[in-house]
């Protein structure tokens, strides 16, 4: 009897996590996290400070994703790549849905405004105006350029991190959050290349619709090459030393051998490996911030 009780509130309960895309939280969060490390000029953070910051993004970040879904609940029932998801399969209803966006969203504000600072709620709340509704509603399914423009939120958790600690967001936390910017075009293009069939049962203007794959895969190359030219910065104004220098050019010659065989060479499986290293590239290079910053000396 208990067991039959509690598999439909296990499913329930996995429903939820699912909304909140947890690996794409993850790695958002986990560039937040650097964010607070690099924001603290010596030692380390303060564990409460860090781990209040943590949760309040984790939540906010995990609402976001949940009116993600439930916005495109339609078009991800028909996307082989999305219909396994909560909202398709009818595990979680939009009342549900909006309850629990809104209930972890409002936690995560609390947490933020009473445990961190108002600037970081208010930028994290900007956030997920920005990819739940402006990027989601407005402009996914309006522009081809939807994952250019709307990438902007997705790159701001490096900023949140760095607010969070210091209460203010300098030049070194934007330029973070340009390299995410920019890595996103072609981070995001490289799945749609793969998925291109897909996205057109998704009616979404994606880039290899709109203007096809040629054109895709370069602006895949074009991008890559900006990626790697500003992933040099950090190092060109001194907010980093030589072991990211080394770092940086090591993971950009990775992505840019990927992009040019996309550009030039391209199969499906290309593009995905290419997706699939662009994940691990960015996790890799914040990594490569943090491990740099611990190396000057006085860090510690």
């Amino acid at each position: 009897m208990q067991a039959i009780l509690s598999a439909p509130l296990s499913q329930k309960l996995s429903g939820y996590y699912a909304l909140t895309k947890p690996r794409v939280t993850q790695l958002a969060v986990f560039c937040a996290v650097i964010g607070m490390f690099l924001a603290t000029p010596v030692g380390l953070p303060a564990w409460s400070l860090l781990l209040a910051a943590t949760a309040g993004i984790w939540l906010l970040a995990g609402s976001a994703f949940a009116i993600n879904c439930l916005v495109e609940r339609e078009i991800d029932a028909r996307m082989a790549r999305t219909a396994r998801r909560p909202m398709p399969r009818g595990e979680v209803s939009v009342t549900e849905t909006l309850a629990f966006s809104g209930v972890i969203g409002g936690v995560g504000m609390w947490i933020l405004f009473n445990w961190v600072n108002p600037l970081t709620m208010w930028l994290t709340f900007g956030t997920f105006v920005g990819y739940a509704i402006l990027y989601t509603i407005v402009l996914k399914p309006a522009t081809p350029q939807n994952i250019v423009i709307g990438g902007a939120a997705g790159a701001m958790p490096p900023a949140l991190g760095w607010a969070a600690i210091s209460n203010t967001v300098p030049a070194q936390a934007w330029l973070l959050v340009l390299m995410i910017f920019v890595w996103t075009p072609p981070h995001f293009w490289a799945l749609a290349l793969y998925r291109s069939e897909d996205f057109a049962r998704s009616g979404l203007p994606m880039l290899p619709l709109t203007h096809g794959a040629a054109h895709t895969r370069l602006q895949i190359f074009l991008y890559t090459i900006a990626l790697v030219a500003t992933t040099l910065l950090p190092f060109a104004i001194h907010m980093s030393g030589v072991f990211y220098l080394a770092c940086a050019l090591v993971l950009g010659a990775g992505f840019l051998g990927l992009a040019w065989k996309v550009w030039k060479r391209y199969t499906d499986l290309v593009a995905r490996q290419t997706f699939r290293y662009s994940i691990v590239y960015l996790a890799l290079l914040f990594a490569a911030l943090l491990v740099d910053h611990y190396l000057a000396p006085g860090s510690l």
